[in-house]
């Protein structure tokens, strides 16, 4: 959410009295927002614009595939991004991670982060709610419009809750059994082959 000014932290700002920002605001010169009990605040993004502070902020895209294996997958993320980019005339920096979307400490999800949170970005664009992350994404969503960036969500995949479930049970005993027995193992592939069978047997 973006921060809102007291008008006497407003008028501190712009180097006027409060009476001129409440002027202003009659005029339409200024944006002013009432909080419940009819309190003017004023935006951030009016004061920037009223000092003639420009931010240019970046158009981040985001792509993750869980391993090596998946580069075809991870290329096609890609070109959809820069396509999806292409088609709005957008200039975009591309973050790719190879890990599972259950860590939370994929070299570039947390460079995005930082970004975000250094208010550097505009948008995060995606393939994929789950190639951000596999759990959490509305608060994720929520935390990043908190620092005035969107998640563009290009294919939004409409699954059943029970195919949600299926989908993050089979995630969540890959993720363990990856670190149990390592990827590439025998006893890895034995352990996830049989966790999908059995549950879909179910």
């Amino acid at each position: 959410m973006e921060q809102l000014y007291t008008m006497k932290e407003a008028s501190k700002l712009l180097g006027v009295h409060i009476r001129t920002i409440q002027k202003w605001d009659r005029e339409g010169k200024i944006r002013c927002v009432r909080t419940i009990g009819g309190k003017r605040r004023v935006p951030e993004s009016e004061i920037k614009r009223i000092l003639g502070i420009h931010e240019e902020r970046k158009i981040v895209g985001y792509a993750r595939v869980s391993s090596r294996t998946q580069k075809d997958d991870l290329d096609r993320q890609v070109e959809l991004i820069k396509k999806y980019a292409k088609e709005r005339g957008w200039e975009i920096e591309i973050l790719i991670d190879i890990g599972s979307g259950l860590k939370e400490d994929r070299r570039n999800f947390q460079k995005l982060l930082r970004m975000v949170m250094n208010r550097e970005v505009s948008k995060v664009i995606i393939a994929y709610p789950d190639r951000l992350t596999r759990f959490g994404f509305k608060i994720l969503n929520e935390f990043f419009r908190s620092y005035g960036a969107e998640i563009v969500v290009i294919n939004k995949e409409e699954k059943t809750p029970q195919e949600e479930l299926i989908e993050d049970l089979i995630t969540i005993i890959s993720h363990f059994a990856g670190k149990l027995y390592g990827m590439r193992s025998h006893k890895y592939k034995k352990v996830v082959e049989g966790a999908k069978k059995l549950i879909q047997d179910c």
